[in-house]
């Protein structure tokens, strides 16, 4: 009965030294994609932007393991890129993405000790999408449902694909120790992707008669839009021809401000030097 205070007395403080390793966190930058309806990195008229909150914990003073929720907004049309093929070929797509992720963090330099270091990131991620476009009355339609390439039809081999998926994110920044327990990040991060359809663009063009019988009249009108672009062909695209190119898989990234606060630092503690237990370090 004796060692029964003693040992909530260790348990909490072990409660108390791992709740210092905890960071919470908060996200907020730019989102984009690269696929077949964009040409450039982050393009001016496609970039939307990106939110998140974050929890981090420390392994060790320069390596933690981290998860985030991230929502943000994707989107591409060729009628922003320079190629005329493309312009007149009129796709476009918006989607918003749900992402949750678990990356670890590398620091080069202990910020315990230092005010600044570069940092990179990499783990696994599952992500939501559902690309829709808008048709000529301004109305959202969702592409999926549709078949665009003949996904799922008989007599076509691409199999319809899941709006639920798996991704790699990997990136890196830099880090900056506001003091002890307040950092704040300049971050861009990549997502290796599994689909090419996150575009929902990706191979050939179906045949119009296949696509208005097993999905609508609606389903060949979204899958080609050429006739509707200045100096595109009123004539729809034979069965195979080229709609996009599945030699690349789609990505999106984002690129922002990373804020993160340690928890229960301890109190009386100078903020602006002192390792995560408390005890003071050398910053020179």
């Amino acid at each position: 009965m004796k060692k029964t205070p003693l040992l909530i007395i260790i348990s909490l403080l072990c409660l108390h030294a791992s709740s210092q390793r905890l960071h919470i966190g908060l996200f907020g930058g730019l989102s984009a994609y690269n696929g077949d309806l964009t040409e450039k990195i982050f393009p001016r008229k496609l970039t939307n932007g990106a939110i998140g909150i974050t929890a981090s914990y420390e392994l060790s003073d320069q390596f933690m393991i981290r998860s985030g929720l991230t929502y943000a907004v994707v989107g591409g049309a060729d009628r922003y890129n320079k190629s005329a093929d493309l312009v007149s070929r009129n796709l476009s797509f918006e989607s918003s993405i749900t992402e949750l992720s678990f990356t670890g963090e590398f620091y080069l330099r202990n910020l315990y000790e230092f005010k600044m270091s570069p940092y990179a990131f990499a783990g696994l991620a599952v992500y939501r999408f559902n690309p829709y476009t808008y048709d000529g009355s301004g109305q959202r339609v969702f592409l999926k449902p549709l078949s665009t390439e003949g996904q799922g039809i008989a007599g076509y081999t691409t199999k319809p694909y899941s709006l639920t998926q798996l991704a790699i994110p990997f990136g890196g920044g830099i880090k900056y120790a506001i003091n002890n327990n307040l950092r704040i990040g300049l971050e861009l991060g990549m997502r290796k992707l599994f689909t090419d359809f996150l575009d929902d663009v990706s191979g050939n063009y179906a045949d119009e008669t296949d696509l208005i019988n097993a999905r609508g009249a609606l389903a060949a009108e979204m899958a080609y839009r050429g006739d509707d672009a200045a100096g595109g062909s009123l004539a729809y695209p034979a069965k195979g021809s080229q709609r996009g190119s599945p030699k690349y898989k789609d990505v999106y990234y984002f690129s922002g401000l990373h804020l993160t606060y340690r928890l229960n630092a301890g109190a009386g503690t100078n903020p602006l030097r002192m390792n995560r237990n408390g005890c003071p370090v050398n910053i020179y």
